[in-house]
Parts: structure tokens; C-alpha cells; sequence
């Protein structure tokens, strides 16, 4: 879920509405649909409950401000079963700021990489990642990992993916998304057979080394909440946390078959 969206409030607020994911409904087979409520928002609780009201889909993902500790309570009142699937926790960094390895000879950043190779990158990175379509029963974890790798190659299409790669080959991957005044990283990792060895952070300094030859001012990064080992390393690194989101999905009862 993107910065802009979860972190920022509308420049002219519009009543809160659920809006259809036609990937995540064709991904899934159950229609879906999100509603955001961002940390700069006033949307009170009323709205959103009126706006799961409307919504015939089948899953409504609705992400909130943590901070809002009593919403959960009388969203399991909607008619609907209310899952909690985890939080999204928010990190930023000033771009020039970061605490960064020096540079070694063995590791060589490159700029996009073959559908194919980013792919199984995709796979190796994520594929015991927890993130929140694991805690509904309706989406299959499979396509789950399936919707990381589209998004992967829709990043390098663009031309905002990063590989790291040492003499053997690919070692690490980061997926961005670029604007004026930021970086956001959308997917990063190490494959499963190079952790424990700094690749992270290399990692890190060379989104943080585009950033600042572009000219932006920060970048920012999320992950599950329960994901504390990669946020101990954002934190060493130089980031800062900046928010927390809930991540509820609102099942249409009774369950669709």
C-alpha cells in the first residue's frame, strides 16, 4: 500500500468509499475491494462503517491508523467477519543520511533485470514472507506470492527495480517507486542463501544513492508488523519509524463458497 495513499490525506477530501481491486479479485477469485483511511485523515468511524455497507464485495480490506484502537470493535459488528491481518509499519529516511556500508569490490548494483530472473528473485525473497492475504482463509497463499511477483515486474518494466549481484549472481532485489520528492521502496530482500552477511544494507545504500542523484529528499519503506528483524536493520541503517496501520479484511457473512 503506497506512501501517498496510507500516510497522506487527500488535498480535497471526498467521502470515504470502497473501491474495487480487479487484480486482487482476478488474482483471488473472490471479489475485492480496499478502503483506506489515511493518518492525516478526519474520516470518522461512521463513514467507513457506511462505506463497508454499500459494498457487495467479497472482501473489503480496509486499512486504518492504529492509533484508532477501538474501531476494531465495531467493525464485528458490520454484519460482516472481521479478520485482523496484521499491521503495516511505516519507516523514512533522509535521503544522504543513511549509515551506509562502504562499498565492496564483490558486489555490483545493476539497474533492471529479466522477467524471468526477477521472478525467481520474487520467489526465493518472499516465499516464507507473512504478509496479510495469509490470514484469510479465501486467498490462496500461492497467488499471494504469485501478486508479489506481478508487481515486482511491473517495477522493472517501469524501470525502478534495483538488483544486487555478487560473483555467483543475483544476490538481492529492490522494487521502487519514484517522485520528485521521494523514494518508496515497494519490495526489497536478500535470497534466502546470502543473509547474515551485510547485503542488506548494500542493498539499501544504493536505493538511497539513486535517490539523492535524482535529487529527492527521503525515502520511505513499510512492512507486516510482526516483520521485526528487517525493521532492526532499518533502524541501524538510519531510518526512523513514522506510523502504524491495521489491516482488517471484512468478510461478507456468510462466507461465499
Amino acid at each position: 500500500m503506497g506512501w501517498q495513499e496510507v500516510i497522506e490525506a487527500p488535498e480535497a477530501p471526498e467521502r470515504v468509499r470502497a473501491v474495487a481491486s480487479p487484480l486482487e479479485s482476478a488474482r483471488f477469485g473472490r471479489t475485492v475491494a480496499r478502503i483506506t483511511v489515511s493518518a492525516e485523515s478526519t474520516t470518522p468511524l461512521r463513514d467507513v462503517r457506511a462505506a463497508v455497507a454499500e459494498s457487495a464485495a467479497d472482501v473489503v480490506v480496509l486499512r486504518y491508523p492504529a492509533a484508532y484502537v477501538g474501531w476494531f470493535a465495531e467493525l464485528t459488528t458490520l454484519g460482516r467477519t472481521a479478520v485482523l491481518a496484521d499491521s503495516l509499519a511505516y519507516w523514512r529516511l533522509r535521503a544522504g543520511e543513511g549509515r551506509a556500508p562502504r562499498p565492496t569490490a564483490d558486489l555490483t548494483v545493476g539497474g533492471g533485470a529479466d522477467p524471468a530472473e526477477v521472478r525467481a528473485l520474487v520467489r526465493d525473497v518472499f516465499a516464507a514472507y507473512g504478509n496479510h492475504y495469509l490470514a484469510d482463509p479465501l486467498f490462496d497463499p500461492a497467488a499471494a506470492l504469485a501478486g508479489y511477483e506481478e508487481w515486482a515486474l511491473g517495477s522493472t518494466a517501469a524501470g525502478e527495480c534495483l538488483t544486487l549481484r555478487g560473483p555467483a549472481g543475483p544476490l538481492a532485489l529492490a522494487t521502487l517507486a519514484e517522485d520528485p520528492a521521494r523514494t518508496e521502496i515497494l519490495l526489497a530482500g536478500v535470497v534466502a542463501a546470502a543473509r547474515g552477511r551485510g547485503v542488506y544494507a548494500h542493498l539499501l545504500r544504493a536505493v538511497e544513492e539513486r535517490t539523492v542523484s535524482r535529487g529527492a529528499a527521503e525515502v520511505v519503506i513499510s512492512t507486516q508488523g510482526h516483520n521485526t528483524g528487517v525493521q532492526r536493520a532499518w533502524a541501524r541503517y538510519g531510518f526512523e519509524p513514522v506510523h502504524t496501520a491495521l489491516t482488517v479484511h471484512l468478510i461478507r457473512s456468510p462466507l461465499p463458497r
